[in-house]
C-alpha cells in the first residue's frame, strides 16, 4: 500500500536535499570562477579553503574510473610539469604486475619485436650472423633472400651501414640489427668486407620478409627413428611439423622422437593441430575456462597422418605453455612416452588487446585443462612473479634435477588417464620415464670456459679462417674426420688461456669429451647450420640417447 502525502509535507521532506544541492552548486560555481581569475591572472591569491573544500567535493567519479582521475588529477595538479601519457606508460606495467606472472604490458616500441617470433616473419636482409672482434660476421644467408641474391657471402663482414661505421667500436649487435632490418621494400646501404678483397665493397639491399622457423631439425636420427625439434608454436608451427614429418615418413620413419626441451611456447593453436595428428576422431586435446570465457572444447579431427607413429616426447622444466598443452594431450590419452624431467607449469591463457598508439596487452583470460581434468599451473601469488620464476632454482636446490624421489605431488591433484596411467596436475606435466641432469664431465675448467662463450667463440674463429677448407666437406662425418686431424681442443686450451682460463690438466681430461662435442657442434652449426649441430651435440645429449635407447628396447 501506498500513502498519500500533501505538498507542504513533500516540501518539508525535500528542502534539506534543496538546500544541500544549493551548496554543492555554489561550492562548484565558486571553484570555476576562481580558476578563470586563477588563470588571467598568476598573482592572484591561493584561497587555501576553498581550494580544501573543492578538493573534498571534486572526488567524484563514475565508477571504476578511479585510476583515470587519479592521472588526470596529477597530470593537472602536480607541483612540476608531467607528461601524462608518460605516467600512463608507466602506471599500466605496475598495475598490471599486481594479476598473474603472464598478464604483460607491450609498449609500442617493443610489440613488433616480441611479436616477430609468433607470427614467424620479419622484414630484413636474410643473413645469420654474430659478434667476431667486435665485427658482425655473416656466417650464412637465407637461401633465395635478399642478400643472398645480390651476392653477399658467408664470411663476409659488415663493416658499414648506411654511412655509419658500425665495426670497431663497440656498438652493440642488436643495435646494428635494428640499422638493417625494416619496413620490405626499402633498401639499406652496407660495406662489405670480403676476404682476399682490398677494398670495402658496397651493397644496396631491398628488405624483404624473412620467415623465422619453429621447427629447427627434421632428420633420421636412426634407421626408422624420425627427430624434430620445435624451439615454440608460431603461427607456422602446425605447417612445419607437418612438412617435416611428411618428409620422415617418406624417409621410412616408424619412431619419432618430438623434442620440446626449452621450448616457451607460443599460440595455442598449433599445439592443438600437432597433437591432432596423433589421436582418434573426436578425442579431447585441451579445454579452456575463465571467469568471463564458457568452457571451449578442442577436440582431434577424424585422425592424423602420426597415428601409425610410435612416439616419444622430450620435455624439461623449460617446457612450457602450448608445449605442455601438447605434451599433457598426448600423455591423458594415453599416446607415446613423455621423457625427461618435470615441465614448466604454465596453465594460464592469454589473448592479447592491440591499441591504437601501438601498444597491446596480453592478459590471462582462462585456464586451460589437460583431457583428464588437469590444470598442471604451478602455484602463484598475485604481484609475486619474482617467486614465482625462481621455484625453477629452487626445483635443482631441492635436488629434483638428479633424483627422481625429491618430486612430489599432492595426491588430492591425481587423475587417472584411460589407459590406466597415473597423473598428477598442480605443477607441469611429470614424464614417464625420468632422466636426471648428467652431472659427468663437469668441472671448474669447463664451467670457466662455457660462461666467458670460449667455446663458441673460439669456433666462430676457427670456422672464419678455415671456411675455404670446411665449405668443401659435403657431410657432418666428413667434417668430424677432418676436426678429428686437426687437434682443434688443444687449439680451443690454448685460446682459453689466451682469454685468462690457465689449462687444467686433470679437469680438462675430466671435460674432455663435453669440450671436444660442443665445440664440433659449433663449428658444424657455422657451415651447415642446425644440420650440421644436433648430429654433432647428441653424443653428449644423455635424454636424447635415452630415448633412442628406449626405442630400441620397447617399442621395436
Amino acid at each position: 500500500m501506498i500513502e498519500k502525502k500533501g505538498k507542504s509535507q513533500i516540501i518539508v521532506t525535500l528542502l534539506p536535499v534543496i538546500i544541500a544541492l544549493a551548496i554543492i552548486s555554489g561550492i562548484f560555481i565558486g571553484r570555476f570562477l576562481y580558476l578563470i581569475q586563477r588563470e588571467k591572472d598568476s598573482n592572484f591569491p591561493e584561497e587555501e579553503g576553498i581550494i580544501s573544500d573543492i578538493q573534498g567535493m571534486m572526488n567524484i567519479y563514475p565508477q571504476g574510473d578511479k585510476i583515470s582521475y587519479v592521472l588526470n588529477y596529477i597530470a593537472r595538479e602536480y607541483v612540476d610539469p608531467i607528461s601524462q601519457s608518460e605516467l600512463v606508460e608507466k602506471t599500466i606495467p605496475k598495475l598490471i604486475s599486481e594479476l598473474d606472472p603472464h598478464s604483460l604490458y607491450i609498449p609500442a616500441k617493443d610489440l613488433k619485436e616480441v611479436n616477430e617470433p609468433l607470427e614467424g616473419n620479419f622484414s630484413g636482409i636474410g643473413v645469420q650472423f654474430n659478434m667476431l672482434n667486435d665485427t658482425l660476421i655473416i656466417l650464412k644467408t637465407i637461401p633465395n633472400g635478399p642478400s643472398e641474391k645480390i651476392g653477399i657471402l658467408a664470411g663476409d663482414r659488415i663493416l658499414i651501414v648506411e654511412g655509419d661505421t658500425v665495426a670497431g667500436k663497440n656498438i652493440p649487435s642488436d643495435d646494428i640489427v635494428k640499422k638493417l632490418k625494416g619496413p620490405k621494400g626499402t633498401k639499406v646501404k652496407v660495406g662489405i668486407q670480403r676476404r682476399e678483397v682490398d677494398d670495402v665493397l658496397l651493397f644496396e639491399i631491398t628488405r624483404d620478409n624473412i620467415p623465422l622457423y619453429s621447427m629447427d631439425i627434421a632428420y633420421m636420427i636412426r634407421p626408422g627413428i624420425g627427430y624434430i625439434k620445435l624451439n615454440n608454436f608460431s603461427r607456422t608451427t602446425a605447417q612445419e611439423f607437418t612438412q617435416g614429418a611428411l618428409k620422415l615418413i617418406g624417409e621410412g620413419m616408424k619412431n619419432l622422437i618430438l623434442d620440446l626441451r626449452s621450448n616457451g611456447g607460443g599460440y595455442m593453436e598449433p599445439a592443438v593441430e600437432i597433437a591432432d595428428q596423433f589421436l582418434d576422431g573426436n578425442q579431447l586435446i585441451v579445454y579452456t575456462v575463465g571467469n568471463a570465457q564458457k568452457r571451449m572444447d578442442y577436440r582431434a579431427s577424424n585422425g592424423g597422418m602420426c597415428k601409425d607413429i610410435q612416439l616419444v616426447v622430450l620435455i624439461d622444466e623449460g617446457t612450457a605453455s602450448a608445449s605442455e598443452i601438447l605434451a599433457g594431450a598426448l600423455q591423458d590419452n594415453d599416446i607415446g612416452t613423455i621423457i625427461g624431467r618435470r615441465s614448466f607449469g604454465k596453465g594460464l591463457v592469454q589473448t592479447q588487446q592491440d591499441f591504437s598508439d601501438g601498444s597491446a596487452l596480453r592478459l590471462t583470460i582462462a585456464r586451460y585443462y589437460t583431457p583428464t581434468g588437469r590444470c598442471i599451473q604451478k602455484p602463484y601469488e598475485n604481484g609475486e612473479s619474482e617467486d614465482y620464476y625462481l621455484e625453477l632454482s629452487k626445483r635443482f636446490l631441492h635436488g629434483e634435477a638428479t633424483e627422481l624421489d625429491s618430486v612430489s605431488f599432492n595426491d588430492s591433484l591425481r587423475y587417472t588417464t584411460p589407459g590406466g596411467k597415473v597423473v598428477y596436475g598442480g605443477g607441469g606435466i611429470m614424464p614417464d620415464v625420468f632422466v636426471p641432469i648428467d652431472t659427468s664431465g663437469i668441472s671448474e675448467y669447463l664451467a670457466n670456459v662455457r660462461n666467458r662463450g670460449l667455446i663458441y667463440r673460439f669456433a666462430l674463429s676457427y670456422t672464419d679462417s678455415h671456411r675455404d677448407e670446411l665449405e668443401k666437406l659435403v657431410s657432418v662425418t666428413e667434417l668430424r674426420k677432418y676436426l678429428d686431424k686437426q687437434n682443434v681442443l688443444q687449439a680451443l686450451v690454448k685460446f682459453a688461456a689466451e682469454n685468462d682460463v690457465p689449462p687444467v690438466s686433470g679437469q680438462i681430461h675430466e671435460s674432455e669429451l663435453i669440450l671436444k662435442t660442443q665445440l664440433y657442434a659449433f663449428i658444424a652449426r657455422n657451415i651447415y647450420d642446425n644440420e650440421g649441430f644436433y648430429p654433432m651435440i647428441e653424443d653428449i645429449d644423455t635424454t636424447l640417447l635415452k630415448a633412442i635407447e628406449f626405442i630400441s628396447n620397447y617399442l621395436e
